[in-house]
């Protein structure tokens, strides 16, 4: 029997009571790079209760998911690394079928949610996974673990991995404290902790 779901903490907001400020967040989600299909759902449903937020915070998430220099496949990497850290249901729900997309193999993906240095991964994700469990873990990264991942990214690169991990952090804690998670229907990828 599956453990018991708990309740989401906000109400869901239709869209034919949005206020203007949270219709005018609506608008931007679909009008960016998630595309017009985007409902307000996850973290989204959750700033629809702070929408003037949720308008700056959508917009920092469309630059670090579709237009840093880091390729989808690394991005989705870290965003799954992020997700199992924080054990955060809807990201990982969310990531787990975009970062098989763009590459990162089913084996590697249930290593890394089951807590596991991921077998199978490349050279550069393994230096990838590494820095994100020590920034995480520590809240540092020591000059080995930085110039492994500083060889393959650069400069630029590393500042948007970096904003990636903190977005995909905001992410994970606003799905956490609300409980945000995916459709009924969907098997949950960690254990929820008792009440």
């Amino acid at each position: 029997m599956p453990a018991k779901r708990p309740a989401q903490r906000l109400p869901t907001v239709d869209e034919p009571e949005m206020t203007k400020v949270q219709r005018t967040l609506l608008r931007a989600l679909r009008e960016g790079p998630r595309g017009q299909s985007i409902m307000p759902r996850g973290p989204f449903g959750a700033w629809m209760h702070a929408p003037d937020m949720g308008l700056l915070a959508q917009a920092l998430g469309g630059y670090v998911r579709y237009q840093t220099s880091l390729p989808p496949r690394m991005s989705e990497f870290a965003i799954l690394c992020t997700a199992r850290h924080w054990r955060a249901q809807y990201e990982w729900f969310a990531h787990a079928a975009i970062a098989e997309r763009e590459g990162v193999p089913k084996k590697v993906i249930a290593d890394i949610q089951a807590g596991k240095r991921p077998t199978g991964a490349t050279k550069e994700e393994l230096a990838l996974y590494d820095f994100i469990e020590e920034l995480y873990k520590t809240k540092r990264v020591s000059d080995k673990t930085y110039e492994r991942v500083y060889a393959f990214l650069g400069e630029e690169a590393l500042v948007q991995l970096v904003g990636i991990l903190g977005y995909y952090a905001l992410i994970a804690m606003t799905l956490n404290v609300f409980n945000m998670l995916p459709p009924e229907s969907t098997e949950l990828a960690f254990t929820e902790p008792k009440a």
